[in-house]
């Protein structure tokens, strides 16, 4: 499904180079980064979901190289394969919960599911907020609706960044077995990117991330 190989990325000429262990996850399969703040976990899920293009190394999902696709291409890869949570939720505030999970097929050019987005709404918990602007729900709310965006395309992946940092215990624990279930049910691979030790337990397949900075490629 996914593979990374060598990655080491800078943000700029003379700052300190990132690099970062090599990391497989199969479909359908479950990987865990673990690591504290500052230690390169979202810059990763950046490279690996092709926002950010490393220095060096391959990134290679579904057979595909996202170093040989063009900016657009692989816009248009992303849109069609992956899900992203993003530890913010980036919602559009003007646009009602319902509306936003239609943005992701606007860009894509293809009709909205309206019944399938109310249905995966119910299944998280939240259909009675479909109307609601994100601003009015809550911050487990909002996970799940993040959650149903990320999913309403039918991605092959699903990328989480911190989706349990803002919870306490027993809101970490519905909500990462909402987005485990869901992803099983979507038949998706699902990586997760924390700092959060609750969730150690929960995956066999993870790695520990430490400093990501090294002196030189």
């Amino acid at each position: 499904m996914i593979v990374c190989n060598d990655i080491a990325f800078s943000y700029q000429p003379d700052a300190p180079i990132l690099s970062f262990p090599d990391l497989t996850c199969t479909e359908a399969g479950q990987l865990l980064l673990l690591g504290n703040s500052g230690c390169g976990k979202t810059t990763l899920l950046h490279i690996m979901c092709g926002l950010l293009r490393p220095q060096q190394g391959r990134i290679e999902v579904k057979g595909q190289d996202l170093q040989e696709l063009k900016a657009k291409d692989l816009d248009r890869f992303r849109g069609e394969n992956f899900g992203i949570i993003f530890q913010q939720s980036h919602f559009i505030q003007s646009l009602s919960v319902l509306e936003n999970l239609a943005v992701p097929h606007f860009l894509l050019g293809q009709s909205f599911p309206k019944a399938k987005a109310q249905e995966l709404l119910d299944s998280l918990g939240i259909v009675h907020k479909a109307n609601a602007k994100p601003r009015s729900l809550s911050v487990g709310e909002q996970q799940r609706a993040s959650i149903a965006r990320a999913l309403i395309h039918d991605p092959s992946l699903v990328l989480a960044d911190e989706p349990t940092s803002a919870l306490d215990d027993d809101s970490t624990a519905t909500v990462i077995s909402l987005l485990e279930q869901q992803c099983a049910n979507a038949g998706a691979a699902l990586i997760v990117v924390t700092h959060d030790q609750r969730l150690k337990s929960r995956y066999n397949n993870r790695i520990e991330l430490d400093s990501a900075i090294s002196p030189a490629l």
